[in-house]
């Protein structure tokens, strides 16, 4: 069945690999980017097919209310949302993903950008989204996050990663039952595209290709994919012959974590 897709990020690297595909899967896709040249080379890559590009910018509440707003007036109702767009180290000097950025050079104004794009933006449209999602009883949340060496060794970009995968977590088991799934799908390590500096030092043909998020994100768009949720997909280790096996997928969050939690004993009285 043809779904009505809202991408973010949706004109450069990994969100033209994404719009790609659920185009070809026969999906309706409004891709939001704040690119206007490169929203412009998307439509004309794509001639003909049931894609709006929308021009808005996700780091203000006004942008995804925009987002939202003219996915409906094209569609009429939005079945998915993929939250890919993001800001990396990348935006703050091009060596960044590997000469990490230290806490000395941030601010409070480049904290709160990295976090309102990142984190906040998923939030308002995934929220926007959700009464026509849980109205059809059918709907698809995913969330691109970061590989956990990332969470624990880049700042702010992997703060606001972790804060969404926290999120993605949330949602999941609040949204059981109801029809609407939420997953994280993430490339597995750095993938070739403008998001990665020039300064990087990682040699570009052993990055992993945009093109790899099409297929598991397909899927997932998919009635296969049903039930499936609060799961993280490493696109770079999943196979379509097996789309649910353990080397690509797995809960989203670490949850073998909390055995490091200590709780108080239940005393007398006690729920």
């Amino acid at each position: 069945m043809a779904r009505i897709v809202l991408i973010t990020g949706a004109a450069g690297g990994i969100g033209r690999a994404m719009v790609a595909a659920a185009l070809a899967a026969g999906h309706s896709v409004a891709a939001l980017d704040r690119d206007t040249a490169a929203l412009e080379a998307l439509a004309a890559a794509h001639p003909g097919a049931a894609l709006h590009p929308i021009l808005a910018d996700l780091a203000t509440e006004a942008g995804c209310a925009t987002a939202i707003d003219d996915t409906i007036a094209r569609f009429g109702r939005i079945d998915a949302v993929v939250n890919n767009a993001g800001i990396g180290p990348s935006s703050l000097r091009p060596d960044a993903e590997t000469r990490l950025p230290t806490i000395e050079e941030l601010d409070a104004a480049t904290w709160d950008r990295f976090f309102a794009i990142n984190v906040r933006a998923p939030m308002l449209l995934t929220r926007a989204a959700l009464p026509m999602m849980k109205a059809a009883r059918w709907g698809r949340v995913v969330n691109n996050t970061t590989s956990f060496r990332t969470m624990l060794r880049v700042l702010p970009y992997g703060a606001t990663k972790s804060a969404l995968e926290s999120a993605s977590a949330v949602w999941a088991e609040e949204l059981a039952g109801c029809g609407v799934t939420v997953n994280v799908l993430i490339p597995g390590g750095p993938t070739d595209t403008a998001f990665i500096g020039a300064g990087a030092s990682w040699p570009r043909e052993r990055m992993l290709r945009p093109a790899i998020m099409g297929p598991p994100l397909a899927w997932l768009l998919s009635d296969a994919a049903d039930g499936v949720t609060g799961q993280r997909i490493t696109a770079g280790r999943w196979d379509a012959g097996t789309p649910q096996a353990p080397a690509a997928m797995r809960p989203i969050g670490w949850p073998e974590l909390a055995a490091d939690a200590v709780w108080l004993a239940a005393g007398p009285g006690a729920p």
